[in-house]
């Protein structure tokens, strides 16, 4: 998958504005955060923030930051997926953790070496089983819990 493919299924989760108090991301467009939109330069309204800045963001803050383009295309939806609700940190945590090495956070040789090596359905299977572990620790897990596990079900049946 390719980055415009794997944004355009992004979009189909995250969907428009949002302003869910119990979402620490707080006020979000396009699931972009007031906080990156504003480090962006962007000043006016989250509600008006255009779709092309919002992809302009994800393929420089997240696409890029979490090394997509460096894992098999069988895996990058699913690592900017967790990347752009996360964070970059943690999906590369994730990935690390899903091929069974160290988790530092830091995508270096042994990570891209270990992903040369791994069978990336499988993989991939594993990536989301780390992640599903990851959100059900989080505090806001009880009142997410349907979306997001709602939200991997949907990624999972991706081809």
């Amino acid at each position: 998958m390719d980055f415009d493919a794997a944004f355009t299924a992004l979009i189909g989760n995250e969907g428009r504005y949002s302003n869910d108090p119990i979402d620490p991301g707080g006020e979000t467009m396009w699931g972009v955060t007031a906080r990156v939109a504003r480090r962006w330069g962007y000043t006016r309204a989250m509600k008006d923030l255009p779709l092309n800045i919002a992809k302009d963001i994800a393929k420089f803050e997240y696409w890029n930051q979490a090394h997509c383009d460096e894992v098999p295309a069988e895996l990058r939806f699913d690592l900017l997926d967790t990347a752009y609700n996360s964070g970059v940190h943690e999906a590369i945590v994730l990935l690390q953790r899903a091929l069974g090495g160290e988790a530092d956070g830091y995508f270096g040789p042994m990570t891209a070496g270990a992903l040369a090596a791994a069978d990336p359905r499988v993989l991939r299977r594993y990536f989301n089983a780390e992640r599903l572990d990851f959100m059900t620790g989080l505090k806001n897990w009880p009142e997410e819990s349907k979306g997001w596990a709602r939200r991997v079900a949907a990624n999972l049946r991706r081809p």
